[in-house]
This record gives structure tokens, C-alpha cells and sequence, in this order.
């Protein structure tokens, strides 16, 4: 029996951890109740161990278990996504401040760290519920400590934690009124669980394995249509910087004459990754940034026309893994920095939203940054840090947009040296409503107070599709549906977006609204915009009716009521 463990088989349990909850994301996902499309639980919280995983990848095996469980925190926090990926980071933090000076792990150990964790993240969380996550980790640790009475054998301490949180799994259904109701365990309780499992399994030796790579298959020639591209020509080539280099000026350059643009660097090199019709002249661009080391170059529309011939299309292996850490980073935008702005006001804003309409709305109301995301997309605690430092102000006010962002812009707070202030907005129309009261004039808790106050006279109501088959708050609901939701709470449930639209309708004239703002849709075209205009402008006589395109995905409509 494993009684002590060193860094590196810590760091083969984390890993494990990472996989066992990648592998079973989707059955965590299918545990989430509410049927709208959401960034599921086992998707956050398997990209945010993922994260962990990357860093541990880099870390040398001589590595202490302080040392490791340090870096496996300090990844999980920045690479947060969701409230079930914050509490997850919350749970590891203050396990790795239990374990910062120690060389090795016992079955103790464990259990305190876990402890120490439990304490860590329920001190965080406003309202702690029972039922989830932070139940199932709670009695598991309880019971690791209580065993360390008779043991101190980690394996030994690990069973009876995994034992102890299957139990507390199941009970999650009768702890929670929502998952009673729909017979269902805690999905973040789930993804704990399988942590537990991932790392026992390390610890026996055999550890779960990434399936990133496994059974993967050959994929069949099928017909292309060639004008899907806009630009021939993969472009990737590195370019050693030369004095005063500024990239993102560089990049600007390459944004006029391409697309599909990845930009890394480092103190002395950068690489690029961009499609178009001139690489003559983004190479020759370069050479006023530094020295170009390496290039590839490959024709698009020729290696679609060889796999559609049934031909091997060329390729080049010399910067094929350069290639790969490329792609796997984030498509660049002119806007996109890294590095901290010096403070030339003293407020800045960062939003949350997705759209082209409703970003160039958040940008006309004064919004300095803004990061892509929200329903289905929760950017990480790291994607939220990077636009605050890039804003130039000494307090950054952070509007989420979205309820399961708001925690992930909150762990910004320690990381950032700027003074950082969330306002808890749920929706978009609650940060427009935020922007429109913030004065300044005013001091940072004026602010705070008054974006707040405003926050809670909004009513958001949105039309979006049932992800899955339902039944819930008496609705049966067939996956595909429209769903109408009023302030988070499912409204109805229909196969007509009109009947739905009627109903909205009727609410905010039974509301005596003044003033109605409808957002359509990506999916929405003008005339079908202008039905939900004629049904809101007939409904609501004595309303302000406003319709504007926002371009969202998810949501075919968003719908502000004042």
C-alpha cells in the first residue's frame, strides 16, 4: 500500500484528475438541470484542470509537493472558467497553501490540504449551498480526517475520500429542492468525484490518461467547396525581434491583409500564423520588426484540390510543432495585449459580451476593453485579466454580463495590481443599464453603489432553444424548443417564437414599462426583427420600443424592460 508519495507522483495524480473529469464531461454536462445552453459544468471544469495539466506539463519530476501542488493552483485560478471551475481552483488553493514547504504527502497531508481547501472555498462563496460541489468535498474531507486516526497510508486516506464523496453524491439529489425535482445528483459534485477518482487511480499506478489523441481516425475524403476560403495561402514563419519591436503594431498590419490571425512571443522571438493572398509582403512587413528566421508557406486551395483527388497534399514538417502551439492559442485582434497600460484616467470598464452589435454598443457607451464570451463561452479568470490590465485606468470596473462569469471576474481582484470592482450583472442589459450610472465624478463606492442599485430595476428577458430534453417548473420540454426566460426563470416553452414573443410582450406592458430594447440575434434576419418590433409596439402602446441588431449567439432575442 502507497503510504507517501513525492512531487512527481503528485503531479501524476493531477493529471489524471484532468483526464478522468475530460473524459467524463459529457455525463457531467447531461446532469445540469436548467435545459438552456450554458457553459456546462463539465466543460468548465475540464478546461480548467486542463489548464493545470498544461503547466504541470512543463514542470521537471524533481519537483517538491509543495512546488507542485503550488503551480497546479496557480494554473487552476488563472485558467478558472465558470462557477464550478472558480470553486474547483478555490478547493486546490488552499490546498497547495497547506502543502507550500512540504517535500512529500501522506495520507495526513491529504486530508488536511483538503480540509484547508474546503475552508478556502466556502469562505469564498457569498452563499454556500448544500448539495454541491462544496458539500460533497466538505464530507469527504471530514471523513479523510477522521480516518487518519487509524491511518496515515495515502492510499488508505484516498479510498475512504472517494468512498465518503459517492456518498455524499448521492444524497445531493435530496439536499438541493431543484435536483430532488428532477432526479438528478450535483453535476460540480460530479466533476469532484471524478477528481477523487482520477487521482486514486495515479496512486495505484495506473492513471487515467488524456484522450485527447486516443482512437483518433482517419478522417474520409469528402468534396470541399473552395469558396469557403478567402485567402490561399498558411502563412507561419518566426521572426527574432529586433530593437524598439512593437508586435501589436505589427499585427494591425497583418489584420489588413489577412485573416485567421495567432500571434506568440516571447522576450526574443515571435511567431505568426495568418491566411492570405500576399505572404511576400507580411514577410517583407517583418523584416522592419527583426529578423526572419523560419517560414512556411502552403497553398490551401491546392492541398483541398490533392485530398479531394484522393492525392496526398504536401506539408512541411519543419515548424510543424510551432504550428501546433500557434493554433492552440487565441485568434489575435488589434485590440489584444498583454502587457499592463500605464493609468491615463482613473475609471476604466471591461465587459463581457458576445456580438458584434452589442460590442460596438459597450464601445459607444465608453467601454475601454471588451472579452468575447458569455452563454456557452465562459472566458477564463485569465482571459478577464489580460483586458484589465490592458485597460489604462487606476480602477477597472469589471460588468461580467453573465452570472456564471461573476466569479471568475472576481478572482481577478488579487492578481491585478489596478483596483479592480465587479458589478454583479447578469445579463447584457444589466451592464448597458450599469454603464449609462457610472459617473466620474463620483468616488469608487458611489459608483459601486449606484451601477448596483440601477442593476436591479432591469428586467432581461431573452428567447433561446431547449439543449436537451426537460421537464421542469411543470414544463415538458422537448430539446429544440424556443424557451422564454424572464430574469434567469423560465417563462415558457414553445415551437412558435411569436407565441413566445406575444408572451414577453404582455409581461412588459403588465410591468408598465417606459422603455423596451430588443436585441436580435444572429440568427434573426431584419424581417423577422421587425414581427418581434410590430408585436412589442402593439402590446406595449405606451412603451419606447427600440430594436437594435446585437448579432448575439444563443439567444435569439435579448430584451431589456425599464
Amino acid at each position: 500500500m502507497k503510504d507517501i508519495i513525492s512531487g512527481s507522483e503528485l503531479k501524476s495524480m493531477f493529471l489524471s484528475a484532468a483526464a478522468s473529469v475530460d473524459l467524463n464531461k459529457r455525463q457531467i454536462n447531461d446532469l445540469n438541470v436548467f435545459p438552456v445552453p450554458d457553459g456546462d459544468t463539465g466543460t468548465n471544469m475540464a478546461l480548467t484542470l486542463g489548464n493545470a495539466a498544461k503547466e504541470l506539463g512543463k514542470a521537471d519530476d524533481s519537483i517538491t509537493v509543495g512546488r507542485c501542488a503550488e503551480i497546479a493552483a496557480s494554473a487552476l485560478l488563472r485558467g478558472a472558467r465558470g462557477n464550478s471551475g472558480v470553486i474547483t481552483s478555490l478547493l486546490f488553493r488552499g490546498f497547495a497553501k497547506y502543502l507550500k514547504e512540504k517535500e512529500t504527502m501522506d495520507g495526513l497531508d491529504f486530508a488536511m490540504a483538503l480540509g484547508e481547501g474546503v475552508e478556502n472555498a466556502y469562505k469564498a462563496v457569498m452563499k454556500p449551498a448544500e448539495g454541491t460541489i462544496l458539500t460533497v468535498s466538505r464530507v469527504s474531507a471530514e471523513s479523510a480526517r477522521e480516518a487518519c486516526q487509524e491511518t496515515t497510508a495515502l492510499e488508505a486516506i484516498l479510498e475512504v475520500t472517494l468512498v465518503s464523496a459517492r456518498a455524499a453524491l448521492e444524497e445531493t439529489v435530496n439536499q438541493n429542492p431543484v435536483l430532488k425535482k428532477a432526479g438528478v445528483i450535483d453535476a460540480g459534485g460530479k466533476g469532484f468525484v471524478c477528481i477523487l477518482e482520477g487521482m486514486k487511480a495515479a496512486v495505484l499506478g495506473a492513471p487515467i490518461e488524456s484522450q485527447e489523441s486516443a482512437g483518433a481516425e482517419e478522417e474520409p475524403n469528402v468534396p470541399v467547396d473552395l469558396s469557403n476560403f478567402t485567402f490561399t495561402y498558411d502563412t507561419v514563419f518566426i521572426v527574432r525581434k529586433g530593437p524598439g519591436c512593437d508586435v501589436n503594431e505589427y499585427g494591425r498590419y497583418l489584420s489588413t491583409i489577412g485573416d485567421s490571425l495567432v500571434i506568440g512571443e516571447d522576450d526574443e522571438v515571435f511567431k505568426v500564423h495568418v491566411h492570405t493572398d500576399t505572404p511576400g509582403a507580411a514577410l517583407t512587413e517583418a523584416a522592419k520588426y527583426g529578423t526572419l528566421e523560419l517560414a512556411k508557406i502552403e497553398n490551401m486551395r491546392s492541398q483541398v484540390e490533392d485530398l479531394a483527388a484522393g492525392r496526398k497534399a504536401m506539408s512541411t514538417d519543419d515548424l510543424e510543432a510551432i504550428e501546433e502551439e500557434l493554433e492552440a492559442g487565441e485568434e489575435w485582434t488589434p485590440d489584444d495585449t498583454r502587457k499592463i497600460a500605464a493609468p491615463e484616467k482613473q475609471y476604466g470598464v471591461v465587459a463581457v459580451c458576445a456580438g458584434e452589435g452589442i460590442a460596438a454598443m459597450f464601445r459607444d457607451l465608453g467601454v475601454d476593453e471588451l472579452v468575447y464570451g458569455g452563454q456557452t463561452m465562459n472566458p477564463s479568470t485569465e482571459d478577464i485579466l489580460k483586458k484589465i490590465d490592458a485597460t489604462p485606468a487606476e480602477v477597472v470596473i469589471v460588468l461580467p454580463n453573465n452570472k456564471n462569469i461573476l466569479m471568475a471576474a472576481e478572482q481577478c481582484k488579487p492578481l491585478s495590481d489596478k483596483q479592480v470592482v465587479v458589478i454583479p450583472t447578469a445579463t447584457v442589459p444589466q451592464g448597458v443599464t450599469a454603464m449609462l450610472n457610472l459617473d466620474p465624478s463620483r468616488s469608487v463606492e458611489e459608483n459601486r453603489e449606484a451601477m448596483t442599485a440601477a442593476i436591479s430595476g432591469v428586467t432581461t428577458m431573452q428567447i433561446t432553444y431547449a439543449a436537451r430534453d426537460s421537464e421542469f417548473d411543470g414544463y415538458a420540454i422537448s430539446a429544440g424548443d424556443y424557451l422564454a426566460l424572464s430574469n434567469g426563470a423560465l417563462y415558457g416553452t414553445d415551437p412558435s417564437i411569436e407565441t413566445l414573443l406575444r408572451s414577453l410582450a404582455q409581461e412588459a406592458r403588465d410591468m408598465h414599462c417606459e422603455f423596451v430594447t430588443i436585441f436580435y440575434g444572429a440568427d434573426i434576419d431584419e424581417s423577422q426583427a421587425g414581427i418581434a418590433s410590430d408585436i412589442f409596439t402593439e402590446v406595449c402602446p405606451d412603451a419606447e420600443v427600440t430594436m437594435l441588431s446585437g448579432g448575439q449567439p444563443v439567444y435569439y432575442y435579448l430584451i431589456s424592460a425599464e
